[in-house]
């Protein structure tokens, strides 16, 4: 009897140990114990939960600086959910950004091309 009871109460204690920490509802406190959370992060997140809550892991990303698509997988994956939900990578495309400038390019075009004569 006491082994079921004991089994009963680890139980709890995993399941509470693992629950999710809803990001619109959360303390201070309750925000910083999800890792990847600190003290700057969950200021962020209560100042513009002030304004409102947050719609969707989209919102939250959007509003609060420091937080992208990785970072939002890694603490979705320690217990943080917005809305409820976990988050789930955006079927965004990534927007590439070019490096090399267009001049340079043309340049390095004349400068290869063989001589005619």
């Amino acid at each position: 009897m006491i082994k079921k009871t004991l089994a009963t109460l680890l139980a709890l204690f995993a399941a509470a140990a693992f629950a999710a920490v809803e990001v619109n509802d959360a303390s201070v406190a309750d925000l910083d114990s999800i890792k990847g959370i600190g003290p700057g992060t969950s200021s962020k997140i209560i100042e513009q939960r002030k304004t409102a809550k947050f719609k969707d892991w989209d919102d939250l990303i959007q509003r609060v600086s420091g937080i992208g698509d990785k970072r939002a997988a890694k603490l979705s994956a320690e217990g943080l959910t917005v809305g409820g939900t976990p988050f789930k990578a955006s079927d965004k495309p990534t927007v590439a950004v070019k490096t090399a400038r267009p001049a340079a390019a043309a340049e390095k075009k004349q400068d290869t091309a063989p001589e005619k004569k």
